[in-house]
């Protein structure tokens, strides 16, 4: 019950907060500029839907290939690191040994 009337409280302090900063003219300006975007958007989408699916598929192959980069970077640094400590614990293996 708690848990329900914080989500509540926060989302009745928002819907409050965003209210109340449309009184400026400059932010009533700006808000109705970022709907016509958003409306113009979905309306393209809505009459285009193949093109959307494709530009969510070129997107989440960018996404892919930038994951996979990333991941081979953090290898072979990883990789470099192993190395390097295998060679500093060798020379301190041998030098201990003699």
């Amino acid at each position: 019950m708690a848990k329900r009337r914080l989500i509540t409280g926060i989302l009745l302090g928002a819907v409050a907060g965003g209210i109340a900063t449309l009184f400026d003219r400059e932010t009533r300006n700006y808000t109705k500029g970022k709907l016509k975007n958003v409306k113009a958007g979905s309306s393209y989408l809505i009459k285009n839907p193949s093109d959307a699916v494709h530009k969510v598929r070129v997107a989440f192959d960018e996404f892919n290939t930038k994951i996979t980069s990333g991941s081979e970077n953090a290898i072979n640094a990883l990789e470099q690191v192993e190395s390097t400590l295998e060679k500093y614990t060798n020379k301190e293996g041998s030098s201990r040994i003699e």
